[in-house]
């Protein structure tokens, strides 16, 4: 063993730093390089569609540069085409390019009339989003009407992609009070457009004037700003990229501050292109003075998956029981993980390679036997990783080229020699995920598989958390249709003393039940094995393997639904048990849990999110039990309790994804990651995602001054069925390294979180009442110490001078506990706060040791005082409203009112159009 190398452990953290993207785009003399569009398996071949999504992307491109001030365009894109589309010659096999890695994915909708194109963004303002989902008709341009041009709507989502910016337009809250006047929430308030609302029953439609709520002052639900058609304004592209006018992303000159959209509430009141000034995209590029040449685009189709086992026998591999593990998880991937019709070949090393196994495909059970035979019983010699990766390129070579095959790296040892081979692993085209076994596991393993877009994972020496077994049971393809993938039930492990029990439950749900897997191991001796199916029947037949120390049983066909028992029994040792399975039917997506750190590399004191996505299909599941279980090097396990509610680390509320801050370090080192997600009474199927992030919905358009409406947009049901969904899953959520933790005691240096979801309404005619979701003591964790909440009645001045706004009273205020909602009640002091007035609300949580959180977003209150009698029917021409900009009394007598009302409706048309 090579002695640890600090100098080369320092290099690699900082190779690594950075947010954990699998992604394989590159920024390249203003042009992006290595996007991937991915065509879904499920969607029916379409040859026509891949020149379909040629031209949108190259409608796109010259609209993002001049949209970029010149900086930014569409350079080369592979498209991903699905292996069961038929053969051409211009298509060729992938390298790194995966399904997993794809930025874009075409798909169809879910459900049947939901085409909206949108962007999955878990993360804050300024995060690159996770992916662009556009579906076959859209790309078709068969929603140009509800959606724009497809060029147009595709910059649009590539802004939320690349650089997270967020929308400025607001489905939920469509207009709003400022300075007394009703406006429309756009970007920018130069866009001119008309107020309707479109009324439809009985299969036929028609037209009206949008009417006043009498409580609120603002438009009854259902009208809907139509900008003109012809405009002079520029901006913006995040509100409405289809008027033609629109070439521009809004700037801090003529960017909409008071409006109510996402933008304003992540982005601290920041304009879409303030953000994308301070990307790092932008800051490594200039302007071009000529102009960019049309994307390049090339063709790659799925083949058949090809996979080479590279595992470390060396000496240090026979310390605690770690090549007994090794042969435990390399079974259970060989007979259960890998999927049928792959290729498999197996090479072991120590300080020289060995080949076990050429590679075989997998066609049947005893291909599989075969290559369980093959792993390596007996551990000696040293560690040359580099020799064991030229050893698989020359196995696969030999049978197929390299590019796009998988390589899986498993070792426990250090290395010095293995940066020699980098340049080889970057020009092979191959991915490697790596597994790094215990705490002296080579500290340049994570950039290998960074350069290839590999899975990278940690296994302790705690047999009871199932490290090494979970590392391989997340290595299934990253192609292919989800139906084939294999699934992970559950994982889980104790140490027993004297005879005693692990008992415990495995929910089978509808979604999977094929080739269904019960994977037992142990440390000394076989244990006592009870198994009962739904029905309460006894499963006999588990296959004991005593050198391996581990046994299974596979369910013949689909296992039954419901829940499966177990227990068992054993002393002085420890027992794990897994099992996994498959979709049950190819046309019902699986429910799967996909879990992610939201960076590789954590460094003391800031914080890591982990993040776990529960979907079937394209629906999220909502109101599941979600915990994460992260173990670091010193073998100390911390359990969070993940959150889908839009606060703390949570980016929306009710979309599937479950997140949370992670702040407990211990040491530098590595971190595995493990989610565990339950379903139940209260997991509730959505039939659709509530776009965050998407292009707007076009109500319609006008057209020699009438209103040419579309079909109402799609509802998104919030109470669809509340059909239950009972399931469990386990979901590795690989590993991450930290560095810069200080020797304990580790000191109080996280602050809490910042208030996310603040929202105020009027009560009671003058008091403002304030609902925010509780931040911790250290981010979302503990509780605060105490509140200091500022108001304004300029929103520039809260936000820009917060310490010097008028402070509310918050003396009765005690903070709760972390993600407790909070309701506080006060009424205005030292403040104008009369009809018409505008004001603005900020909190700052503040934990034991004084350290502030970052301001909150800012809510905001209008003054509406009804009159005391309204007109019913507004005379020809006129649209009746109330009146903000007066006070009224009983003084005034009716006539004055009308009077200053319609004086106002003056002004009111004007702020709108």
């Amino acid at each position: 063993m090579e002695p640890f190398k600090s100098s080369v452990f320092i290099l690699i953290l900082h190779l690594l730093e950075g947010a954990l993207s699998n992604s394989l785009i590159q920024l390249n003399n203003n042009g992006y390089e290595g996007i991937v569009i991915a065509i879904d398996p499920n969607v029916p071949e379409d040859e026509t569609l891949i020149q379909q999504i040629k031209d949108t992307v190259t409608q796109a491109s010259p609209y993002l540069f001049e949209a970029t001030g010149k900086r930014f365009y569409f350079k080369n894109v592979a498209i991903l085409i699905p292996e069961t589309w038929k053969t051409k010659a211009d298509y060729v096999r992938p390298k790194l390019e995966t399904y997993k890695n794809a930025d874009v994915l075409v798909a169809e909708s879910t459900p049947p009339d939901g085409d909206e194109p949108y962007t999955e963004h878990i993360g804050k303002c300024g995060d690159k989003g996770e992916r662009i989902h556009l579906t076959p008709n859209f790309i078709a341009g068969k929603k140009s009407n509800e959606y724009g041009p497809q060029g147009r709507a595709f910059v649009h989502e590539w802004a939320h992609l690349r650089w997270g910016v967020f929308d400025e337009y607001n489905n939920d809250e469509k207009f709003y009070f400022s300075n007394g006047k009703i406006q429309a929430v756009r970007c920018s308030v130069g866009i001119t457009g008309k107020t309707e609302v479109n009324k439809c029953q009985g299969g036929s439609c028609y037209s009206k004037r949008c009417t006043f709520n009498k409580v609120t002052g603002l438009y009854e639900k259902g009208c809907e700003f139509i900008p003109h058609s012809s405009q002079t304004e520029k901006a913006s592209i995040m509100f409405a990229q289809h008027v033609g006018s629109v070439v521009e992303f809004c700037t801090e000159q003529n960017h909409n501050k008071e409006a109510p959209n996402m933008q304003n509430t992540k982005c601290n009141l920041r304009s879409t292109w303030e953000v994308i000034r301070d990307s790092e995209d932008f800051k490594k590029t200039t302007p071009m003075t000529t102009q960019p040449p049309n994307p390049t685009f090339s063709l790659l189709q799925i083949g058949q998956r090809i996979v080479c086992l590279v595992l470390d026998k060396s000496t240090s591999m026979a310390t605690g029981n770690r090549l007994n593990r090794l042969n435990q998880a390399g079974q259970l991937f060989l007979l259960q993980i890998i999927e049928l019709r792959s290729w498999v070949g197996m090479v072991t090393f120590d300080s020289a390679a060995r080949v076990q196994s050429e590679l075989i495909q997998i066609n049947s059970g005893s291909d599989r036997d075969t290559l369980t035979k093959s792993l390596p019983t007996a551990a000696s010699g040293g560690t040359s990783i580099c020799s064991g990766l030229r050893s698989a390129f020359t196995v696969i070579k030999k049978k197929y080229p390299t590019d796009g095959s998988e390589i899986v790296l498993l070792t426990d040892g250090e290395d010095s020699t293995i940066s020699t081979c980098f340049n080889e692993v970057k020009q092979s085209g191959a991915i490697i995920h790596t597994v790094a076994l215990g705490p002296s596991a080579a500290r340049e393993l994570e950039e290998l598989s960074k350069m290839t877009g590999g899975l990278q994972t940690y296994a302790s020496d705690q047999v009871q958390n199932n490290g090494l077994i979970d590392a391989f049971g997340a290595l299934s393809s990253g192609n292919g249709a989800v139906s084939q993938h294999s699934i992970q039930l559950e994982s889980k492990g104790s140490t027993l003393q004297n005879s005693q029990w692990m008992n415990g439950t495995v929910i089978v749900d509808s979604t999977v039940g094929k080739d269904t897997l019960f994977l037992i191991t142990w440390t000394t001796q076989p244990p006592q094995i009870l198994l009962w199916d739904p029905s309460g029947q006894k499963q006999d037949g588990f296959v004991v393997d005593k050198n391996t120390k581990m046994a299974f049983l596979q369910i013949p066909g689909i296992a039954k639904v419901g829940t499966w028992k177990y227990s068992l029994q054993a002393s002085s040792q420890t027992l794990t048990l897994t099992v996994t399975s498959r979709a049950s039917n190819a046309t019902l997506p699986p429910i799967t849990v996909t879990s992610k750190m939201n960076k590789d590399t954590g460094k003391f004191p800031s914080p890591m999110i982990v993040y776990a996505n529960i979907r079937q299909g394209a629906s999220p599941i909502l109101r599941a039990s979600v915990t994460a279980l992260i173990e670091s090097e010193n073998g100390k396990t911390v359990t969070l309790e993940l959150l889908d509610n839009g606060a703390g680390a949570d980016a929306a509320k009710g979309d599937g994804v479950y997140s949370r801050y992670f702040t407990t370090y211990d040491t530098n080192g590595r971190y595995s990651v493990k989610v565990r997600a339950l379903g139940g009474v209260n997991a509730v199927r959505r039939r659709a995602i509530p776009q965050q992030s998407g292009v707007m919905y076009i109500p319609g358009w006008i057209e020699n001054d009438e209103i040419q409406w579309n079909p109402p947009r799609p509802e998104i049901d919030d109470d669809v069925q509340h059909k239950q969904v009972c399931f469990s899953r386990t979901s590795s959520g690989g590993s991450f390294v930290a560095s810069g933790v200080p020797n304990a005691p580790i000191p109080d240096l996280f602050p809490p979180c910042q208030i996310t979801d603040l929202k105020a309404e009027i009560h009671g005619g003058s008091l403002i009442n304030l609902t925010w979701t509780a931040p911790g003591d250290d981010y979302d964790h503990g509780t605060a110490h105490k509140y200091i909440i500022r108001i304004s009645t300029s929103i520039l001045d809260l936000r820009d001078k917060f310490n010097e706004s008028l402070q509310v009273n918050t003396t009765a205020l005690i903070p709760k506990e972390a993600n407790s909602e909070e309701v506080f009640l006060f009424k205005p002091e030292n403040i104008t706060f009369e009809n018409g007035t505008d004001l603005f609300i900020a909190i700052q949580a503040v934990d034991k040791v004084d350290l502030k959180s970052e301001i909150s977003n800012i809510a905001r209150v209008s003054l509406f005082i009804p009159p005391q009698t309204l007109p019913e029917t507004p005379s020809p021409g006129e649209t009746s409203a109330p009146c903000p900009n007066i006070s009224i009394n009983s003084t005034i007598p009716g006539i004055h009112i009308l009077k200053i009302m319609w004086k106002w409706i003056g002004e009111l048309q004007l702020s709108i159009g």
